[in-house]
């Protein structure tokens, strides 16, 4: 489903991923954890060309994203329609909303429905209404951004996402931007579509997220690949002294985790 080879990225004379070689299969959710910095919202950009990266290639289904199939720094950028042909079926949730405040619930979902997809407004209609009961909010199709909760708002983002029939979802840092009594809503909805078979990649400081639902942990740290394995590797069984150190510290912050069994990473 996406493949990821020798991938670097720099700002000016930082370099903030360092040969970065992933792959992800369909039906597959990948967990990216690492701390702030390590390049994991860059990583997560870089999947959909958000960020350009320098080095390496990104293929999406087997075709390059981003640039032309030239080696070398000489290589060119594809055209825009060419880059948008190739993640025509990438979905992506940020940390923000970023829903259009001028427009209900069902207005942001159909928006793109109808001009991107070309669909009729009643069918764009009805294809919403569908997305925003899958996130349990049809009974907000006609509310605006401003008359939801933040957790309401992300859903509807990803039903937004989902609208678009892909088939990989990238989130980065979903919850982050939500009160700690909204987050679990948020993520009922991703354990729902990881059911379901959603090829997923999620930048998440939720640990328990990660072990209860990925496949597969991936810990970045300083733009590099550290560890990757299992939730049972990462959590449970990892001896990578700077995976040790981060996990303890985030037990430290969270120590009530560790009196929930299903969520403990001890």
């Amino acid at each position: 489903m996406l493949t990821l080879n020798k991938v670097g990225k720099s700002f000016g004379t930082v370099r903030v991923l360092k040969g970065i070689d992933l792959e992800v299969h369909p039906g597959e959710v990948m967990c990216l954890i690492g701390p702030s910095g390590s390049g994991k919202s860059t990583l997560l950009r870089s999947m959909a060309f958000l960020e350009e990266y320098d080095e390496g290639e990104i293929l999406i289904e087997g075709q390059l994203l981003g640039w032309l199939a030239q080696a070398g720094k000489g290589r060119k950028r594809a055209p825009q329609s060419r880059i948008n042909q190739v993640r025509r079926n990438i979905g992506m949730v940020f940390q923000q909303f970023n829903l259009w405040p001028h427009m209900t619930a069902l207005g942001n979902v159909c928006e793109a429905l109808r001009r991107v997809r070309k669909l009729s407004a009643a069918d764009a209609t009805a294809k919403g209404m569908a997305m925003l009961d899958k996130v349990g909010l049809a009974h907000k199709a006609a509310s605006y951004p401003a008359q939801m909760s933040g957790g309401q708002q992300q859903r509807v983002a990803i039903a937004r996402a989902l609208a678009m029939e892909p088939h990989i979802m990238l989130f980065d840092e979903p919850t982050s931007a939500l009160d700690p009594e909204l987050v679990g809503e948020v993520l009922q909805v991703m354990k729902t579509l990881a059911k379901e078979g959603m090829t997923m990649v999620v930048v998440t400081h939720e640990m328990g997220f990660a072990a209860q639902v990925a496949d597969s942990v991936v810990f970045l740290d300083q733009g590099q690949i550290v560890a990757r394995g299992t939730p049972q590797a990462i959590f449970h069984n990892n001896e990578h002294p700077r995976l040790q150190q981060f996990l303890q510290n985030y037990l430290d912050r969270n120590a009530f985790w560790t009196d929930a069994p299903e969520a403990s990473l001890t």
